[in-house]
């Protein structure tokens, strides 16, 4: 399944999901492989609960001075002779990158996994500009051979079985490759390895970047992350203003949960410190090097009622859990962002208009809040996002003067217990066996659940007639 078309409503898209076999099977092997893994590795790490609250209060008390801290990191960034461009939009950073690509003189870009390039849609950009993006990051190295995009945030390509990715190797690359992970990846490393030769111009994302050193901070497990920023002539990083920390103490909080969060390591593979470009005595590193400080409706929300998703580390823990996206995959939400912390970041990058739908895509069970590192209350602002989807009339008609009608009568005692008399009388032409199996007007919200019957006596008259049966 591609990326979803957002014409079609998200019932119908979650629909296909649910359909689509080889989605259900990589699915469940997959997430069901990850929440495992995480459980293992925090059982084994009595320390991670407690890391877990002081990640949350670095976070927090670096985004009340988060300004301070950006020019702290903006300084030592141009001491080591990096250079820094701040963009509001996402329009702004694809300019910003598409000007250092031309001044470079750039045909080819390498490009490690990011999720702030996927944001401002930055490969169609450079195609468009003449500069041939290419993915090193086996996951995202796959989607682009499939036409797709991310469908999850640490596993692009997890929606995909090694039948899959094997017949689209064939497909795309022209060579015969059993459904074996080595011979897959044996394969696409022969086919990247002079591309990063190759490239003019590297860009990556950033996990974090410290205020205190200037360094920009890779975690990756496959190693391109350290090709893509030391071989080619340029380096850029994108960043969200938001992943910026005060120091390296505060780095390693991170580092020890981040990773056993997404995959249940101990540590990534790979955890690249950058600073800056290529200094004299040297033997690798690029010429130059630019960080891409990121807006785009994050400083917005710094006293927004989203301000908390300002706290997430990408690491997609709530997405292994939540048993909305374990059902219909990443492509469904149909956004850069999948799953519960997904529908907060869309949200907040493109207003509450754009998440009409997806907010009421959540069960709101917690287990998102569980599994989150930095125990963002996702559920607290799903309900916030509800409500302001209601009171800026963006929920269809009905639902709103439903459950507006529904809000004014259970405020009025008397008339909610008369309401209650009428509506046994009503509902008899649809109740089978105890539930109301569908009802005009909202036959789509009961094909999917059982509304139970109104009891043909309340609790209060059941508890009246209990008190003249017992004996005193």
């Amino acid at each position: 399944m591609s990326q979803a078309d957002l014409s079609i409503p998200f019932r119908r898209r979650a629909g296909r999901a649910m359909e689509d076999a080889f989605l259900q099977e990589a699915l469940t092997i997959a997430t069901t492989k990850f929440i495992g893994l995480r459980r293992e590795a925090f059982d084994a790490f009595p320390e991670g609960e407690g890391l877990r609250d002081r990640a949350r209060e670095i976070k927090e008390a670096t985004l009340q001075h988060l300004d301070r801290y950006l020019e702290q990191l903006i300084g030592n960034v141009e001491r080591f002779g990096g250079r820094v461009h701040f963009a509001t939009t996402a329009a702004e950073a694809r300019a910003v990158i598409l000007e250092i690509g031309r001044r470079a003189g750039a045909r080819m870009a390498v490009k490690s996994k990011s999720m702030a390039t996927e944001e401002i849609h930055l490969n169609e950009a450079l195609e468009e500009a003449g500069i041939v993006p290419v993915e090193t990051d086996l996951g995202e190295y796959i989607i682009q051979l499939a036409h797709e995009r991310p469908s999850h945030i640490i596993a692009p390509a997890i929606h995909k079985t090694k039948g899959q990715i094997a017949d689209l190797f064939g497909k795309e690359l022209k060579r015969t490759v059993p459904a074996d992970p080595e011979a897959l990846t044996q394969l696409a490393r022969g086919e990247l390895r002079e591309k990063f030769l190759q490239a003019d111009l590297g860009i990556t994302g950033a996990n974090f970047a410290v205020a205190d050193t200037g360094t920009v901070v890779l975690v990756t497990n496959e190693g391109n992350g350290r090709m893509v920023t030391s071989l080619p002539r340029v380096h850029v990083a994108v960043m969200g203003v938001e992943k910026v920390v005060p120091s390296m103490s505060d780095l390693m909080v991170f580092l020890a949960i981040l990773a056993k969060s997404a995959t249940g390591q101990k540590l990534s593979v790979y955890t690249t410190l950058v600073q800056g470009p290529r200094r004299a005595g040297e033997l690798e590193g690029p010429e130059e090097f630019h960080l891409v400080l990121l807006d785009n409706g994050r400083v917005d929300q710094l006293a927004g009622p989203l301000r908390e998703a300002l706290y997430c580390l990408r690491c997609g823990a709530c997405l292994n859990v939540c048993p909305v996206y374990r059902q219909i995959g990443g492509h469904a939400y149909g956004h850069t962002y999948p799953g519960p912390i997904g529908i907060l970041l869309t949200a907040m990058l493109n207003g509450p208009a754009s998440v009409k739908e997806l907010a009421h895509a959540s069960s709101l069970c917690g287990a998102c809040a569980d599994a989150c590192p930095v125990r963002i209350d996702i559920p607290r602002m799903l309900i916030e996002l509800r409500r302001q989807v209601d009171e800026k009339r963006i929920a269809p008609w009905i639902e709103r003067v439903v459950f507006e009608s529904f809000g004014w009568l259970l405020a009025r005692p008397l008339l909610y217990g008369l309401a209650g008399r009428i509506a046994r009388v009503l509902q008899r032409p649809f109740v089978r066996d105890g539930a109301i199996r569908s009802l005009p007007l909202f036959g789509d919200w009961t094909r999917t659940r059982d509304l139970p019957a109104v009891a043909s006596r309340t609790f209060r008259e059941r508890w009246n007639e209990l008190e003249r049966e017992t004996p005193r």
